[in-house]
């Protein structure tokens, strides 16, 4: 007999290339629509707090397994949704890293992504939320040279649905480009709905050399990301917070702490995150200047 309380999964699914016809077809095949030329006025009850931690497998600078002082870092950013990288081990049996019962005293709870009852994420993505309700967890498995995935998670928050992507993209910039394609199919085959996107897009080039240019048709120009890496002294904006529709990720800045600056060899960021109501069906002369 089905289990009523378990949370709906997908399995993995398979990689993909490039987008055939581009994202303007995308939109149109998933019925997503563009964006208003008016902004929508936002949810009562105040923005919600995001974050991206890329937490190098809490090994800190002075080389110390930690997962206690990742754990701190985390609350010190107070974030209602936070997306986490390298949160398992990266070979063998695939164990979680994070110090669940801290991070639980700080509000937060892990979305059951990993398919092993002592794993925190999928390819190292974990999802930890304070308040909502996942409604669904897809596993999506990654192009590329080496192996890569990431979360797409639909999930009720007192503010309203919202879809949250966590990845971490490859090393190479060929596979990098498909990844960002993949996660443009898979987001286009589902529901519309606001979406978040979030996490280590080794990525530092801007403009027309960036391996993430196929992203910014759906989010916007990626070039004015704070620079996250390397944590004590950041030069490079491989770390990104993305939203849409436009405007929702607000005040994108990295978390720039003593404690941060040794926890990992990445900062955080964090954002505020203005849900806004659904988005109506868009009449074609809008979505054509959108």
């Amino acid at each position: 007999m089905p289990d009523p309380t378990r949370i709906p999964t997908t399995p993995a699914l398979p990689a993909t290339g490039p987008v055939p016809g581009g994202l303007a077809a995308l939109r149109q095949a998933h019925g997503i629509p563009a964006l208003p030329a008016v902004p929508l006025p936002p949810v009562p009850g105040g923005p919600i707090t995001v974050a991206s931690y890329n937490v190098h497998k809490c090994v800190g600078l002075d080389r110390r397994f930690n997962p206690q002082r990742i754990a701190r870092v985390i609350a010190e950013m107070q974030p209602d949704i936070i997306a986490v990288q390298e949160a398992d081990k990266r070979f063998g049996r695939r164990v979680g890293l994070l110090d669940t019962e801290m991070l639980r005293e700080a509000g937060l709870s892990l979305v059951p992504v990993s398919r092993l009852p002592d794993g925190h994420g999928w390819h190292g993505n974990a999802l930890l939320v304070r308040a909502g309700t996942p409604l669904a967890v897809h596993r999506l498995a990654l192009p590329g040279a080496e192996p890569r995935g990431a979360v797409i998670t639909e999930m009720e928050l007192p503010a309203g649905r919202l879809r949250v992507v966590a990845a971490h993209f490859g090393l190479l910039r060929r596979c990098r480009a498909r990844q960002a394609a993949a996660i443009l199919e898979a987001i286009g085959q589902g529901e519309s709905m606001p979406t978040l996107m979030m996490g280590d897009l080794n990525e530092w080039r801007p403009g027309r050399r960036s391996s993430l240019r196929a992203l910014e048709g759906l989010f916007g120009t990626l070039a004015m990301n704070p620079a996250s890496f390397p944590s004590r002294m950041p030069v490079f904006a491989l770390d990104r917070i993305l939203g849409w529709p436009r405007g929702v990720v607000r005040d994108v800045q990295v978390h720039d702490t003593p404690l941060a600056r040794i926890a990992s060899d990445h900062l955080p960021l964090k954002a505020r995150l203005d849900l806004r109501p659904a988005l109506p069906a868009m009449p074609p002369a809008v979505a054509a200047a959108a």
